[in-house]
């Protein structure tokens, strides 16, 4: 458990240097105000996360500490991943740099407005996390897993990247770029594909999954998607 709790804590912490490294170095300044907030924000939230998960849930806090395309079991998912990741990493590199050449003008209620986007998502997350313990960070199903259909699953099948969607597209003017919203695209189409190709695997490997998703018809979206 203690070497569970080390991982979880030097994996924030390399999280937010690694994005700190992203923003102020392309930024090529520290008087970045914009990237400090989004840093407090998201840090804040994912700090409180985290602990929720070592107190109440260490078993899901061991599945979520094995991510990144190097722990996907499939060839095809570990392509998908490395290309989510590659976008995630854009979308703060465009938005420092949009904020450093001045390629936007983003008013300061949008990017107050931006963090409160990113916190909700991260809140959202959240819910997914309390509702459903094997919300494993790779594609399986974990011995003993049942499906899980209330709270946010009972409005979209995919609750928890519906969350990070709302979160990534708040990242953006959070960080003075209205640019770094055309960097998303990508990594909203890599995760739409890792949710497609998730599905067939549930379908297949979950009890009952094919006739949920006869029960709850969108994925991400109400009455879109």
């Amino acid at each position: 458990m203690k070497n569970l709790n080390i991982k979880a804590f030097g994996g924030l912490l390399f999280l937010l240097v690694a994005l700190g490294a992203l923003l102020f170095i392309p930024a090529g300044t520290f008087a970045y105000w914009q990237a400090w907030v989004f840093l407090a924000v998201f840090g804040f939230c994912t700090l409180a996360v985290t602990i929720y998960l070592m107190k109440k849930d260490p078993a899901l806090l061991e599945r979520r500490v094995k991510a990144g395309p190097g722990a996907e079991k499939e060839q095809t998912q570990k392509i998908i991943q490395s290309v989510a990741s590659l976008a995630f990493i854009g979308i703060f590199i465009v938005s420092a740099l949009d904020h450093r050449y001045s390629w936007s003008a983003v008013p300061l209620y949008a990017t107050i407005a931006g963090d409160v986007i990113v916190a909700l998502g991260l809140i959202a997350v959240f819910l997914v996390f309390r509702e459903n313990s094997f919300t494993s960070a790779v594609i399986e199903v974990g011995k003993g897993q049942k499906l899980i259909s209330t709270g946010p699953y009972a409005i979209v099948r995919h609750p928890m990247y519906a969350g990070a969607f709302i979160m990534l597209l708040g990242v953006p003017p959070a960080l003075d770029s209205w640019w770094g919203l055309l960097a998303v695209i990508p990594l909203i189409l890599a995760i739409v594909s890792r949710l497609m190709h998730e599905e067939k695997f549930l379908v297949k490997n979950l009890h009952g999954y094919g006739q949920y998703m006869k029960k709850i018809k969108y994925r991400l979206l109400p009455f879109v998607f």
